[in-house]
């Protein structure tokens, strides 16, 4: 791939090959980041359904709204992807993603992005309300504009002021049924937001070699690994309790507490045990970040299980 079309930000096409084929629609799919995407989804809908009024929502509404912001997200990721198409080139991880692999031209990726965020937001606007379509515009310019473009390449801090743009979903989702932004999203917005590092420092723990290699500052590679096992244990011992808080104002009841409680005692065991992992002079994992790896497994399951509480406690147990 020619140089000028793999410098970030420039929206060179890469050359193709002859068997490229606009109608793969497995790479387009790629572009939008599903995996991501699922967690996106599940807080936004978490956040739509312990809003008051929930139940009143008309389900065709719901579900358009529901399925704006997984577009936004996946449009996002379309961004983001065509602006990191350099660094994807060589980092293992990413390499055979579909731009820096040569099936989708990056101009392509980039208008793919470009018109899903668009149609997102006018849709979001149009199903429900004119605060959910302007919280979901700021999630996909935060994402594109403050994460991708200039914290990621500059700060090792770009993965905790940018971990914002990941912690916007529940808002959507309440504002898209209320059409407004009150204290409780704002309390998910917060629990998303301090889980994102302990969360993406798991990962970048066992990734440290790819991040290096394509010049990306994460804070392994800043600041060390015993440094990021540090970080991760103070991120998690703030998160523990702040998983808590719904409870605390009266929002939800004991049962979320319990589940809240018994989760966060959990990611503090993964983050200590992540800590405790045998490591050379260092700091280098000597357990192939086997405790790393296992953190990073739990945060997912996390997030999961505390959000599905929080709506059951609403919908099942009337809280």
């Amino acid at each position: 791939m020619s140089e000028a079309a793999m410098e970030p930000g420039q929206g060179g096409n890469a050359p193709l090959p002859a068997s490229y084929d606009m109608s793969e629609v497995g790479d387009w799919i790629a572009l939008l980041k599903p995996r991501v995407m699922s967690l996106v989804v599940f807080s936004g809908l978490a956040g739509m359904l312990v809003a008051p009024g929930a139940t009143a929502m008309h389900p065709v509404l719901a579900a358009t709204a529901i399925l704006c912001i997984a577009v936004a997200a996946g449009a996002a990721g379309a961004i983001n992807m065509w602006y990191d198409r350099d660094i994807d080139a060589v980092m293992r991880r990413t390499a055979k993603r579909p731009i820096p692999a040569g099936r989708i031209a990056p101009r392509a990726a980039l208008a793919f992005g470009i018109w899903l965020s668009v149609a997102s937001v006018t849709m979001m606007w149009m199903a429900t309300n004119v605060a959910a379509a302007f919280v979901l515009a700021l999630s996909i310019a935060f994402y594109v504009f403050v994460y991708t473009m200039w914290l990621k390449r500059r700060t090792p801090q770009n993965i905790v002021i940018g971990g914002a743009a990941g912690a916007f979903p529940p808002v959507i989702g309440w504002a898209a049924v209320t059409g407004d932004v009150t204290m409780v999203p704002i309390i998910l917005f917060a629990i998303v937001f301090v889980w994102t590092p302990p969360h993406f420092w798991s990962l970048a723990l066992w990734a440290h070699d790819d991040y290096a290699r394509a010049g990306v500052p994460m804070l392994p590679v800043t600041a060390g690994a015993r440094e990021t096992r540090r970080q991760i244990v103070i991120y998690t011992a703030v998160l523990a309790p702040l998983g808590l808080v719904p409870w605390l104002v009266g929002f939800s009841g004991p049962a979320y507490a319990v589940v809240a409680a018994v989760l966060g005692g959990l990611f503090l065991r993964h983050a200590i045990a992540v800590l405790r992992d045998r490591q050379d002079e260092t700091g280098r994992s000597l357990t192939n970040d086997a405790p790393a790896r296992a953190c990073f497994r739990y945060s997912l399951y996390y997030l999961f299980i505390l959000f599905a509480a929080l709506v059951a406690d609403h919908l099942v147990l009337g809280a």
